[in-house]
């Protein structure tokens, strides 16, 4: 029984290797995200007979390039979650901290969690992919939402009003009617310089161009707002400038947007429960390959509870003595990016619900929200209950998938 404790950072890493009942092997010692340095380390495990778990934290993408080169040289990485391995440091009455005393504690806990720890699965090359491109989708996202606040910010200031009364960013297309719309009427004055009807008719001409359709209610509501709004800045070419600046990064992000999600759309296409999740009321062209992307094979999961607790939407059980607490909150750990799809579907399947009928989780959350419950409570206990569903349809047909390819192996041989 070796367990080998390592504490990651960026760029190195610091190793301590256990026998049972604490012995220790190989005192803490660095070794650099090299090639080199880690191939010194897997021959140096390489000559211990007893079995090996190698123990380390996710520390967000630093301790990918070890775990890939460990696992190829044939061990058995475990990868644990940080706030376990902060639980597990706190039960010392002193709680010092260094890389070396760090190390030796993944170690020790190893030793103490043998049978316990689970292993890192290894997922398929698509997979990987599109949980990266998952990701980056949500970082791109954030980006938008910060130039989308200065554009509002500047708006506020050359057209007071406008923001919100046109269409913004479709991802489905990649187009943002605001941004092409800004860009040409930064400024109050662009538009009152003509008169109602003469700015209809450009209006008109403009969608024309750009693309979109004409509405003339739009263009004489838009004309009003331009009549009724009060800038603090003038028309000047510096205003011009930082408009058509901001405009211009919010554009190459929403570009970057679209491309990001129409790859995830190719590569969750090749995973055998594409359909299935498709057809499941919600998850649409937008939030079901994001949904594949974030929950992966849901069978790493041992059960639908800890699908659910992986999306933090979870409410923990309070009882001590006597005392059974009752008015439980969520637990708000594990993945954000599973809460935020949460909102999304569950904000989809309201819009909906005329069509959704039928839906067993859009029934539920018009059950909960005839029972009084709050918009927010019912909307994440019907989000629990598609994970359920989730859990089960994609759990089966992976499982029936693989059964066929291996039965089409063996008639190959």
């Amino acid at each position: 029984m070796i367990s080998v404790g390592i504490d990651v950072s960026k760029g190195k890493s610091t190793v301590c290797v256990l026998k049972s009942y604490g012995e220790i092997v190989l005192s803490p010692k660095d070794y650099r995200h090299t090639t080199t340095e880690l191939d010194v380390l897997a021959s140096k495990l390489a000559t211990y007979d007893e079995e090996i778990h190698v123990i380390m934290e996710v520390t967000g993408s630093y301790h990918l390039s070890i775990a890939a080169h460990l696992k190829k040289a044939g061990y058995l990485v475990y990868i644990i979650n940080p706030l376990e391995m902060k639980r597990y440091r706190c039960q010392r009455i002193r709680n010092p901290k260094t890389d070396r005393i760090d190390a030796f504690t993944i170690a020790q806990y190893g030793i103490d969690f043998w049978y316990r720890v689970p292993v890192d699965r290894s997922i398929d090359k698509s997979r990987s992919e599109l949980k990266f491109l998952g990701t980056q989708y949500l970082n791109f996202m954030k980006s938008r939402q910060d130039r989308c606040l200065a554009l509002c910010n500047i708006m506020d200031r050359t057209l007071p009003g406008i923001y919100g009364k046109i269409e913004t960013f479709n991802r489905n297309t990649g187009r943002d009617k605001l941004c092409d719309f800004v860009y040409d009427y930064y400024h109050r004055d662009c538009i009152m310089k003509y008169s109602e009807q003469k700015f209809c008719e450009r209006y008109q001409a403009w969608t024309k161009k750009k693309g979109y359709r004409y509405r003339e209610n739009e263009a004489r509501q838009l004309y009003r707002i331009a009549k009724d709004s009060i800038p603090t800045l003038t028309a000047t070419e510096n205003t011009k400038m930082m408009v058509r600046e901001i405009v211009t990064v919010l554009r190459a992000v929403n570009i970057s947007i679209y491309r990001i999600l129409s790859q995830m759309q190719v590569l969750a296409k090749q995973m055998p429960e594409y359909e299935t999740v498709m057809a499941m009321k919600g998850a649409g062209d937008s939030i079901g390959p994001r949904l594949i992307a974030a929950i992966g094979d849901p069978r790493r999961f041992h059960s639908e509870k800890a699908l659910i607790a992986y999306a933090g939407i979870d409410a923990p059980p309070y009882q001590s003595g006597k005392f059974t607490g009752t008015e439980r909150h969520m637990s708000k750990r594990e993945s954000k990016i599973m809460r935020k799809l949460g909102f999304e579907l569950m904000d989809s399947i309201n819009k909906h619900q005329a069509n959704y009928q039928e839906d067993a989780v859009c029934q539920y959350f018009l059950k909960k929200r005839a029972e009084g419950k709050a918009y927010r409570v019912a909307m994440f206990a019907a989000y629990n209950k598609f994970l359920r569903i989730y859990h089960s349809k994609v759990s089966a047909v992976l499982k029936e998938y693989e059964a066929i390819n291996l039965w089409q192996q063996h008639n190959l041989f």
